[in-house]
């Protein structure tokens, strides 16, 4: 193929706090910071040569990240009428709360969107038994937590087993320089939740997250409840708890219930009972990828026009026996249109797309290596947003 390859970005932090953290280092900004030990040395060579160039031959403007605030949303002013008290709970952050923060070396600190109870704060947990989780109000706040200093690490949510990907963070990882270090996988179980003494029959109103409604349909059907929207399932438990109507329920997890002072009126009350929602977990740096254990890459790239080219870019990993376990396209935001050339009728338009995957392999295989090479030769733009271990453990 005689097409030129384009480069693969890999970002790497200054390992000064006081630095910008979008800074990029090749291998050798690793090297002299120390992170890198002897023994890894042929891993060296390797991400020397896909860390060589920091910049795409033609630019994806998705990369550039956003300095538009997000939609407004609807404001919710919650009034205290229950004894729960809920004041020594943390406040969600906003982008406008974050600044520069130099941590005190004590628990590590990870970030996710939602309030106390929210299913990506046990996701959190999970990952982090003892850290200290910082709530943040939108999914964007959580990524700029990470890149201030304000946390260490941040667990988002990528895809539901029901409901399919969350295309929001998708585009976020493209514009934010973080790294994926890690995953979870969590299962899903949807609780009623009400004021204590309330019987189910009683309420009238459940509130909770759309897509938590929407997965716990036929059981709110059977009840005969007006849903009501808010922002994620633990909000949704804690307005319960502030405003004291006992015909009010909500959908969430048993967690919020325990932290608002709430009774589980019924448990696993989602439609599917394998419900399972997976994070990703961001870092400002990346690991160093091993072979030690089976190991999820993710990478994100545009390719040339032509006849079969995302059969020739698949093919790159199929003929290296690399399983795909996730492709997903976005269209590009501020360039979604190609125009082509098309003899018999003029120009004709059409989506330019970028294309998200993840295979089962560690770029510390030359397998790997060798398929991202192969894929080179088709790609206009590629971007390696993180090689991480696989998470095989329990759902529970």
């Amino acid at each position: 193929m005689a097409s030129k390859a384009a480069p693969i970005l890999i970002y790497g932090a200054n390992n000064n706090k006081q630095d910008n953290p979008y800074s990029q280092l090749g291998i050798s900004g690793f090297a002299a910071a120390g992170r890198l030990a002897p023994s890894n040395s042929r891993v060296q060579r390797v991400w020397q040569c896909l860390s060589h160039t920091h910049r795409a031959i033609i630019p994806v403007e998705d990369e550039v990240p956003s300095t538009s605030g997000a939609a407004p949303t609807t404001q919710i002013t919650l009034v205290r009428a229950y004894d729960k008290d809920l004041s020594s709970l943390p406040k969600p952050l906003s982008a406008a709360d974050l600044s520069p923060f130099s941590g005190d070396g004590k628990k590590v600190r990870v970030a996710y969107q939602g309030v106390p109870g929210a299913y990506s704060e046990a996701a959190a947990l999970k990952a982090y038994p003892k850290c200290e989780t910082v709530p943040c109000d939108e999914f964007e706040a959580a990524f700029k937590a990470v890149e201030l200093w304000l946390a260490e690490k941040a667990v988002l949510p990528i895809e539901n087993s029901v409901d399919g990907s969350i295309h929001r963070n998708y585009d976020l990882l493209l514009c934010h320089r973080l790294h994926i270090v890690g995953e979870v996988q969590l299962l899903v179980n949807h609780c009623l939740l009400g004021l204590p003494g309330v019987r189910k029959e009683e309420l009238k109103r459940v509130l909770s997250h759309p897509q938590a409604l929407d997965q716990c349909e036929m059981a709110l059907s059977e009840l005969g409840v007006t849903r009501v929207n808010v922002d994620d399932t633990a909000s949704a438990a804690q307005i319960v708890a502030s405003e004291g109507v006992r015909e009010m329920g909500a959908v969430a997890s048993t967690r919020a219930a325990e932290i608002y002072g709430l009774d589980v009126l019924a448990e696993r009350i989602q439609n599917d009972s394998d419900n399972v929602t997976r994070f990703l977990i961001l870092g400002r740096e990346p690991i160093i990828p091993g072979t030690d254990r089976p190991y999820k890459t993710s990478i994100v790239f545009s390719l040339e026009e032509g006849p079969g080219i995302l059969f020739k870019a698949l093919a790159a990993f199929a003929l290296r026996g690399i399983s795909l376990s996730k492709i997903e396209s976005r269209p590009q935001r501020r360039r979604p249109l190609r125009v082509v050339d098309d003899s018999n009728r003029g120009s004709a338009t059409y989506f330019d797309y970028l294309f998200y995957i993840d295979f089962e392999a560690s770029m510390a295989e030359p397998r790997a290596q060798n398929a991202l090479g192969h894929l080179q030769e088709f790609a206009r733009f590629l971007r390696v947003l993180g090689c991480y271990p696989m998470d095989n453990s329990s759902t529970n």
